[in-house]
């Protein structure tokens, strides 16, 4: 279960809220209410925006709501969320933390479903603790998500009962609720760190002393320890209740008969008598300004934040819809500016950002922050605050506005062309924003419609005022968190006010809007042609071979309406080069992307691709080179010449060079002051022998980057694409891409080279080894135990080995987290490579205290002995089987999974036709099977048992 937290920290932007990820449907029809606005011949702003007519809504006699909507994408599958009005604000203080405690006994014995059979049960039909089964528990609400198949009713009738539990029948059974202290604890202990302690600092003067500040959902350790359980019995039975509840189900399903079921199964619910009121809380304005400084030893940069408050906007009426999008353009402009700063040859600032956006308790906020290069926090603040007087004072300009609006008008067709083809997922935090927070929820054809007719009245003088109202001098805090070795030299709250009043002051000059005329690229390619063409029989693919050498392989689908995936590899990569220009060779990409391309530099290119839906980025690997990007069908051109230009017209902007390198040194100042780099560091040093190529950089290392020697080696990596395999997945025609194919890729230079990458001879050790890392100040420890070596690689080795993975996470949540509760969260993973030889990876990791460490690694590694001399039970190899089922129905109607499943063949040397066998295969993998790869592989001379413990304990 995750903890959400509502507040953004330091340098997160919250989101502001805005039409680039409209919460969209598949309409018919406008709706009645939008028909009359749009008809209207000025549009009265005060009009209420209409409610979504595609979702059917209806409240039960007890006040329990319902959202029910059928959407096909995907197919068989439906979405059921449980929203529950009640989080930490409502606790006392003899129940700080059991909000979410009592979340979590949600999945320790229902009703229907006693002890830990939930998910047992869901398990066994493919859905996955964790990842799709889960919840979130913050200071107003609890939120419960069970995505399953639909096509089975027995599933989906369980799935219904399960929520109905969850509603109103946890058992919160004594002995349950003590095993469930140690797991809320851990994932206590998990969240302990630098962060964690400066926020309880600042907290209070974020929150202007509301009860907010003492209500974090993961409460206290002395209450989570010590309470009663007849106290979160009473909570439960306060709160968790149908006036405050709602269930939200989006899917694959019959709408009427699910409003049945929901009838049927929620109209018992019954609220107590005398129950409490569910106050409002709010954050109170204090009407002065606030500062604090604080520090950590573990903290590895200097942050600033300054956040203006004022009262919550809510977006009810069409004029409120209105002025959303007015604070989006706002949002996308400065912080376009911002972004072009930090891109400069000496950049005054690591990071910096400006948001309007909600806050909490009935609060807006404007945000500004910045990570401060070490030891210039000053200039930091000036560089980024000036840009707010700035805009403060001139306003932005008509083409910077002008591509904010083409921007937004570019998201909302985006979003209306997919309508269909939208996730069931995407509607939900719409209709739980509307039950939570009132907040508006429109449909797809509404939002579109009402969108397009608004955004040509928006005015560059609105956008202006908005900036003015927000950036004021009143109900401000400042917030800067820092290293406690900077703590000497941070400014106190009247010097930041004597910065204020002199930025106030200064003279500054307005903005220009500078914008190059230039085409993107210098040359027109000289058109070569296609070569020939096979079908890859059974996946509706085709390969094409180009007149110079380079490969094609074609997938059109209809998945998606509007989106096209590319892949490009070609072997050779970091590997060919010597260690002396390995780090000017592993910065190229990096570089070259952070650049302009063909006659535009990074500013010009930026404001040149406002509008397009189309990115794509080269990157240099150790074994490969090559391209990722996307578009739409009208970018699609536009993607040919960027690839065409990556090949022919790269370049390194000599400031987004000395902006690279600034940042990086700046980035490794403190950074041995975080106890997971540390731990990480010295890993990868003990099983490479410090080899540069495994090893993090060094500030001396950072020296060695070249400008001139990372574009040499950028352009020799792409100076012949002979050798070239180009993947293209989504909804184009053969005879739409062609023609881009003979003009764009087939002219592409051809200098025959017959390149392989070169086998470095990075590989770990023969023979396991402990190594023992002191970091930190937490009384935590983190546990990473690996297995390496030689590998059998091939297509069953594979699935054995992935179905390991997967019996053994079983085993390991069920022993470490649920019997002995020792961990909030422990894993095993697996990977396995072909190039350059065959080799494995699989490692169990896991958090917890420095008390139970040791046990905890001897239960691992007793549940990795079981299946070495019994193999895996037959319950638990078929939920791995039945899952990998579940998600592979899902998977072949995703471009990025047949994007990646047939660009990875062709680099792997591979059947692109192998996933038609895939279940077949799965059949195959028995408990025999799995025992045998265990024993190949889990060795007990080849484990490596990796352990960082605090300062302290040595």
């Amino acid at each position: 279960m995750k903890f959400i937290k509502t507040i953004a920290i330091a340098f997160l932007l919250p989101l502001s809220w805005g039409i680039a990820d409209a919460h969209a449907k598949a309409p018919t029809s406008l709706s009645q209410e939008a028909r009359t606005i749009l008809n209207q011949d000025t549009v009265s702003w005060d009009t209420k925006l209409p409610f979504d007519n595609e979702v059917l809504t209806g409240t039960l006699e007890n006040g329990f709501k319902y959202y029910i909507r059928r959407n096909v994408e995907p197919e068989k599958r439906v979405t059921m969320y449980l929203a529950v009005k009640v989080g930490s604000i409502l606790e006392t203080e003899q129940q700080l933390g059991l909000a979410h405690f009592l979340e979590h006994m949600n999945f320790n014995g229902l009703k229907h479903f006693p002890k830990n059979e939930l998910v047992d049960y869901l398990q066994k039909a493919g859905v996955r603790f964790g990842s799709d089964l889960n919840a979130y528990t913050s200071f107003d609400e609890t939120v419960y998500q069970l995505p399953i198949p639909s096509d089975d009713p027995e599933l989906l009738k369980n799935g219904l009962q399960v929520m109905r539990d969850w509603a109103q029948d946890a058992l919160l059974d004594t002995d349950e609720i003590n095993k469930e202290r140690g797991i809320v604890l851990e994932e206590m202990r998990g969240g302990r760190g630098a962060q964690q302690r400066m926020r309880d600092q600042y907290f209070p003067i974020l929150l202007n002393g509301s009860l907010y500040a003492n209500r974090l959902p993961i409460g206290t350790e002395e209450i989570i320890t010590n309470f009663d359980p007849e106290v979160i019995r009473g909570f439960h039975k306060d709160w968790y209740r149908p006036d405050l509840q709602s269930i939200i189900i989006v899917g694959d399903i019959d709408v009427k008969e699910m409003e049945n079921e929901v009838k049927r199964l929620f109209s018992d619910l019954t609220t107590p008598a005398n129950a409490p009121k569910r106050e409002k809380f709010t954050v109170d304005l204090i009407n002065k300004n606030q500062f604090i400084a604080v520090t950590d030893p573990e903290m590895t940069a200097t942050v600033g934040q300054i956040l203006v408050k004022r009262p919550e906007e809510k977006v009810i009426t069409v004029g409120d819809y209105r002025r959303s999008l007015l604070k989006s353009a706002y949002n996308q402009m400065i912080n376009a500016r911002l972004r072009d700063i930090s891109q400069s040859a000496n950049p005054p600032f690591l990071q910096a950002g400006v948001s309007i956006s909600e806050f909490i308790g009935g609060l807006d906020n404007l945000s500004i922050y910045f990570v401060s290069k070490p030891g210039l926090f000053e200039e930091g603040f000036k560089a980024t605050v000036k840009e707010v007087e700035r805009v403060d004072q001139f306003g932005f300009t008509a083409t910077e506005f002008q591509r904010a609006v083409a921007s937004m008008a570019k998201n909302n067709e985006t979003s209306y062309i997919e309508r269909d083809k939208k996730k069931s997922d995407s509607y939900v935090s719409s209709y739980l924003d509307n039950f939570l927070n009132d907040g508006a929820s429109l449909s797809n054809e509404d939002r579109y419609q009402i969108t397009k007719q608004l955004l040509p009245t928006l005015t560059l003088s609105e956008v202006d005022a908005i900036g003015k109202l927000y950036y004021e001098d009143i109900n401000r805090d400042v917030i800067i968190m820092g290293p406690d070795k900077e703590k000497e030299t941070l400014p106190t709250e009247a010097l930041v006010n004597t910065w204020f009043a002199d930025l106030k002051a200064e003279k500054l000059t307005a903005y220009e809007d500078n914008v190059s005329e230039l085409p993107l690229l210098a040359k027109t390619p000289v058109k070569g042609t296609i070569k020939s063409e096979k079908a890859i029989a059974g996946i509706d693919a085709k390969e094409i071979v180009l007149s110079n050498g380079i490969k094609v392989i074609l997938k059109p689908t209809t998945f998606k309406n509007d989106q096209i995936l590319i892949s490009a590899f070609s072997p050779g990569g970091t590997s060919l080069y010597p260690d002396a220009d390995y780090f000017s060779a592993s910065y190229a990409s990096p570089l070259v992307n952070g650049s302009g391309l063909g006659q535009l530099n990074n500013t010009e290119l930026r404001k040149y691709m406002t509008g397009k839906n189309v990115n794509v980025s080269p990157y240099i690997r150790e074994r490969s080179e090559g391209l990722s990007g996307s578009s739409d069908k009208e970018g699609l051109k536009l993607a040919f010449e960027m690839i065409y230009g990556y090949f022919t017209e790269p370049r390194i902007d000599d400031d987004i060079f000395q902006s690279t390198i600034q940042k990086t040194l700046s980035s490794l100042e403190n950074r041995d002051s975080d106890p997971n780099f540390v731990f990480s560091e010295a890993i990868q040093k003990s099983l490479y022998n410090n080899s540069i190529r495994r090893t993090p950089i060094s500030k001396d290392q950072v020296g060695q980057i070249n400008k001139d020697r990372s574009l040499a080696i950028y352009k020799d990596r792409f100076a012949d694409a002979s050798d070239f395999t180009f993947t293209f997945v989504g909804s184009f025609t053969e005879a739409e891409i062609k023609p881009y194919l003979e003009e764009y890729l087939a002219s592409l230079p051809n200098i025959g080279r017959n390149e392989q990458s070169k086998d470095l001879g990075l590989y770990e050790p023969a023979k396991g080894f402990e190594k023992v890392v002191h970091k930190g100040k937490e009384a935590k420890a983190n546990v990473r135990l690996s297995y390496y070596g030689d590998y059998k690689y091939s297509e069953m080795e594979n699935l054995n080995l992935d179905a390991l993975e997967g019996v053994l996470n079983i085993k390991l949540i069920e022993r470490l987290r649920e019997d002995e509760s020792g961990v909030y969260g422990v894993g095993a993973g697996a990977s396995y490579s072909k190039f350059p030889k065959n080799r494995y990876s699989f490692g169990i990791g896991y958090g917890t205290g420095v008390d139970k460490y040791e046990s905890l690694l001897a239960s691992a590694l007793d549940e990795v002995n079981k299946i070495k001399k019994d193999g895996p039970t037959q319950v638990d190899l078929d939920k791995f089987v039945i899952e990998q089922k579940r998600q592979l129905e899902t998977q072949l109607r995703e471009n990025g999974f047949w994007l990646g499943q047939i660009a990875g063949a062709y680099q792997n040397q591979e059947d692109p036709t192998y996933i038609l066998r895939y279940l077949d295969d799965l059949s195959k993998v028995t408990v025999e099977s799995v025992k045998e790869v265990a024993n190949k592989y889990l060795k007990d001379e080849q484990l490596f048992k990796f352990i960082l413990l605090p300062d302290e304990v040595k």
